[in-house]
């Protein structure tokens, strides 16, 4: 088993490593040439600033068992293809049974501001400890279901 991260902008990586540590898993970190990670326990890729071309490193690079943690949901679905496990920056996992639903909301979204002349969206709300924690409780959940099965 490893663990890969669509790394750019993700603000669970130090999480990450240090759940992936405590259990002696791998991590790779995925991000584009227009971010600058470095880690002390992390593979890191860095791959072309081409459209989605760190979503597809990370998909070609994941294998059945892995891990990916991503906030995108195309990412995320085609982990599932491959049997992998997928879990969002917000401790919430991607599953068979959640993903086709979550494909169908972002469209209908994107199609709802692609309609209205004004694109004014404001971004996410402002990260908390809490966050964090609901996270960190998760992932690790996520871990052990992985290793059991």
């Amino acid at each position: 088993m490893k663990i890969y991260v669509d790394a750019d902008a993700c603000p669970v990586v130090g999480i990450v490593e240090r759940a992936a540590r405590d259990h002696k898993i791998e991590v790779c970190l995925l991000c584009d040439t227009n971010h600058v990670l470095q880690s002390d326990y992390s593979e890191i890729k860095i791959i072309g600033a081409g459209a989605d071309a760190v979503d597809f490193a990370l998909i070609n690079l994941c294998r059945a068992g892995d891990i990916v943690v991503t906030q995108d949901y195309g990412v995320a679905a085609m982990a599932l293809g491959k049997n992998a496990y997928a879990i969002h920056q917000s401790g919430r996992w991607f599953t068979n049974d959640n993903i086709d639903q979550l494909l169908m909301e972002r469209h209908v979204a994107k199609a709802a501001r692609r309609a209205k002349s004004k694109h004014h969206i404001s971004g996410p709300r402002k990260r908390t400890q809490e966050d964090d924690k609901h996270f960190e409780e998760s992932f690790r959940r996520l871990i052990a279901y992985a290793v059991e099965s």
